[in-house]
């Protein structure tokens, strides 16, 4: 082999390398939204939507049958806030709404701006799980040691499986770093 043809297949195989990284690297920038976008479609690894669910006249409650819902709160480790439900779990009737709250403080003696991230477990019961009202739709902002609670009100549809006897409501507060609206 010429010294020019092994310049030429390096150069072909750094391309080619270079190649792969650039699509490699596009192909992280993609599966994240990806990802996202699927869980919130089937409901998988818990995610709910940020959306409000309709009241109408078609709701029909299930009074034969009922739900265990547990409510959790957790705070990402970098956020000052003190965080808890005011309720630890209910029984509910899947069609009818519920009115529950979780306390929030900024423990801090600056303003703060917090945002809550919903999960739902079993993952599957997640598309079930319809709020019309909830703290998590918008950002929070909270006064030097304010402290308030924060609504949710919800149904459990009644197409909710009916080997699901238990739903887990939990939401992540995180400290928003870029404070602005």
């Amino acid at each position: 082999m010429t010294t020019q043809t092994v310049l030429q297949s390096n150069r072909r195989l750094m391309r080619r390398l270079l190649l792969l990284v650039a699509a490699m690297f596009g192909f992280n920038f993609v599966l994240v939204p990806f990802y996202d976008v699927i869980c919130r479609v089937t409901g998988l690894n818990g995610k709910t939507s940020n959306t409000r669910a309709v009241v109408g006249a078609e709701n029909q409650v299930d009074a034969e049958r009922t739900v265990t819902v547990e409510f959790l709160a957790n705070v990402n480790e970098s956020a000052p806030w003190q965080f808890v439900p005011n309720v630890a779990k209910m029984q509910v009737h899947p069609g009818q709404f519920y009115h529950i709250s979780y306390f929030a403080k900024n423990l801090t003696m600056e303003p703060l701006v917090g945002q809550a991230i919903p999960s739902v477990d079993p993952g599957l019961a997640a598309k079930y799980f319809q709020k019309i009202e909830c703290f998590c739709f918008s950002r929070q902002e909270f006064k030097p040691g304010e402290g308030r609670d924060m609504p949710v009100t919800f149904r459990l549809d009644p197409a909710i499986a009916p080997d699901i006897s238990t739903v887990t409501l939990s939401y992540t507060f995180f400290k928003v770093k870029d404070q602005g609206g």
